[in-house]
């Protein structure tokens, strides 16, 4: 499938990256964590969004303000980057798309990040954000837990651990492209290894060794929520590109969900890399599926 330019930059990106770990496998985590930070240029800026750095729960955060907002309603968003990079530096463009289409505020939190702060770290910092919400008076209906890849994870381990403290749960919770799987059994980490521009099971790999380290297990459903019981979750959204290697983990966590009569919804796109979403307003692919989501936060 012939990609436009537009469309293609994100593959684009990912290869520059790709090739740059290739040539270095000694790679400093500094240098990839700065290379990361570059995950947003893919991204046009959005129009009409403002953002503001705060410290909520314990945990420093950018909040995005789209000027339509609803500031009744927030996106918890918890950026993708395998646990260990990745910051609301490089998903605030990202998060201000999605925002201002939803209709809603979002805040992108740097929770703590592997392996200096190995699981459950993540989940912590990402319910403290959430009690932190709860406790300024927005409303358990009115949250959004939302995030990619290893954000993804969280997005779904955040609702899945406040439902174990017995605590009110999100509205709904929206993935993209989310990395759950800590024992790396997808079937399209094979199939689909040669048209992922970036995500194969070495890096995956590694990644949960930083995530888990020496206590951590790859079945803890908080850690790999496909080994979790989801009777009771909120309305789920995910999506992912159809080339990308997590495919198979987008369509287990859905089918797990309808199985357990869950309001879920998977949206995969011909053509599309890993958190293809990047694109927003770049290219119509990303711009659609946020319309997509948008349609059905609102219904």
């Amino acid at each position: 499938m012939a990609l436009s330019p537009e469309a293609d930059s994100l593959r684009a990106l990912y290869q520059d990256w790709s090739g740059r770990m290739a040539a270095d496998p000694a790679m400093s985590l500094p240098m990839m964590r700065s290379m990361f930070d570059d995950w947003h240029l893919p991204t046009v800026e959005p129009e009409g969004v403002t953002y503001k750095e705060e410290v909520v729960g314990g945990v420093g955060a950018l909040w995005a303000y789209p000027v339509t907002a609803n500031h009744k309603k927030v996106l918890l968003y918890t950026h993708g980057g395998g646990f260990a990079v990745g910051s609301s530096s490089s998903h605030r463009k990202l998060a201000g798309h999605v925002a201002k289409a939803l209709g809603a505020t979002a805040i992108v939190i740097d929770y703590r990040r592997s392996p200096e702060h190995p699981f459950p770290a993540q989940i912590e910092d990402a319910t403290a954000v959430y009690k932190a919400l709860l406790k300024r008076g927005f409303a358990a209906g009115d949250i959004s837990t939302i995030g990619d890849s290893a954000g993804g994870n969280l997005a779904v381990s955040t609702a899945l651990k406040l439902r174990e403290e017995k605590i009110a749960l999100p509205g709904s919770v929206i993935c993209f492209s989310p990395w759950l799987d800590m024992e790396h059994t997808g079937k399209t980490l094979v199939t689909n290894a040669a048209t992922d521009a970036l995500v194969g099971k070495p890096i995956l790999q590694a990644m949960s060794g930083m995530f888990l380290g020496e206590k951590g297990s790859a079945s803890n459903p908080l850690a790999n929520p496909l080994y979790a019981d989801f009777r009771g979750f909120p309305r789920l959204y995910i999506n992912a590109g159809a080339i990308e290697t997590l495919l198979d983990d987008a369509q287990r966590l859905h089918q797990l969900a309808l199985a357990a009569g869950v309001d879920s919804t998977l949206s995969v796109v011909a053509g599309m890399q890993h958190v293809f979403p990047f694109m927003a307003g770049r290219a119509a692919a990303a711009d659609q599926e946020i319309a997509r989501i948008a349609r059905w936060y609102q219904r």
